[in-house]
C-alpha cells in the first residue's frame, strides 16, 4: 500500500483522476470500478475536465458500481444508479449503460448479488476507485465484514445511515440495507485508488494504513493488495505517524509504474 498526502482536496482529485486517465489511455476499453459518496467527486470532476480539455476518451470504457441501496428504484434520484449517471456516465461521455449497478430493487436479491459477482469475475476490473467511511468501511462493507466476503446484501450501520442522511429528506428515509461488492470482490481489481478527505476520515485512514489488518477496519484489507494507492489530504492524514515509511507527503509527481 502506498499513501500520497497532498495539501488540498482539489489536488487529491486531480491525482486520482490522473491515475484513472493513465489506465484508460493505455487501455481504452478499460473496466472501471466506481464508488459514490463525496470522496470521489473531485476525481470525477477532474476527469471531466480532461475529457473536455484534453480529449480524454472514455467512450469505450465500462464500469461496475460498488454498491446500491436495497429498495430504491433505479430512477430514484438518491439511487446510486442515478448518482453514477449524474456524476460519471454523462459528464465523462461514457456510453449509456456502460456502467453496471447492482440491482437493489430486484425481487430476488441473492440471485442479483450472485449475477453481479459473476459479471465482475468474468470481466475483471482494471482500476477500482474507493472512498472510505468514518468507521473504515469500503463499499458498504461495515466493520466486522470478513475479508473473504463477496457481493451480497448487508445491513447498514446506524453511523453509516446517519452519515448518508444528508442526501435524504429525513434520516428515516435512508435505506437500511444495501447490495454491495464484498471485500474479496474489491481485492480482485488490478489496481485500487482510495480517496480520503477531511479530519472526519483521519482515524479510519490511520487504522487502514497503520493498524493490523482486521475486520474491525475493513479498509485495512488493502494492505495486502499488490497495487493499492491511498490519496489523501492533510486533514485525512493527520493521525498517520510522520515517520511512516509508506507515506509520501506532498510529492511533486505521483510515482508511475
Amino acid at each position: 500500500m502506498r499513501v500520497v498526502v497532498l495539501p488540498t482536496s482539489a489536488e487529491v482529485g486531480e491525482a486520482a483522476a490522473a491515475e484513472i486517465a493513465a489506465v484508460v489511455t493505455e487501455r481504452p476499453d478499460a473496466v472501471l470500478g466506481l464508488a459514490t459518496g463525496d470522496s470521489p467527486l473531485g476525481a470525477y470532476a477532474a476527469l471531466g475536465r480532461r475529457v473536455e480539455r484534453d480529449g480524454l476518451d472514455l467512450s469505450r470504457a465500462r464500469g461496475f458500481a460498488l454498491d446500491e441501496y436495497v429498495g430504491l428504484d433505479p430512477s430514484d434520484p438518491q439511487s446510486y444508479n442515478a448518482v453514477i449517471d449524474r456524476t460519471v456516465t454523462t459528464p465523462l461521455r461514457m456510453r449509456a449503460g456502460a456502467v453496471r449497478v447492482p440491482a437493489g430493487a430486484a425481487a430476488d436479491l441473492d440471485a442479483a448479488a450472485d449475477a453481479y459477482e459473476r459479471a465482475i469475475e468474468e470481466s475483471g476490473v482494471d482500476i477500482q476507485i474507493l472512498g472510505i467511511g468514518a468507521n473504515g468501511h469500503i463499499g458498504f462493507n461495515e466493520p466486522g465484514s470478513a475479508f473473504t466476503t463477496r457481493t451480497r446484501v448487508v445491513a447498514l450501520s446506524e453511523r453509516t445511515r446517519l452519515d448518508n442522511a444528508r442526501f435524504f429528506a429525513t434520516p428515516s428515509d435512508v435505506p437500511t440495507h444495501a447490495l454491495t461488492q464484498g471485500l474479496a470482490t474489491i481485492m480482485r481489481a488490478r489496481r485500487i485508488v482510495l480517496v480520503a478527505l477531511g479530519e472526519r476520515k483521519a482515524e479510519a485512514v490511520r487504522a487502514a494504513v497503520e493498524g493490523r489488518p482486521s475486520a474491525a477496519c475493513p479498509a485495512s484489507v488493502l494492505q495486502d493488495h499488490p497495487d493499492a494507492l491511498l490519496v489523501v489530504d492533510e486533514a485525512a492524514a493527520s493521525r498517520i505517524a510522520v515517520s511512516s515509511s509508506a507515506v509520501n507527503r506532498f510529492p511533486r509527481l505521483l510515482a508511475r509504474r
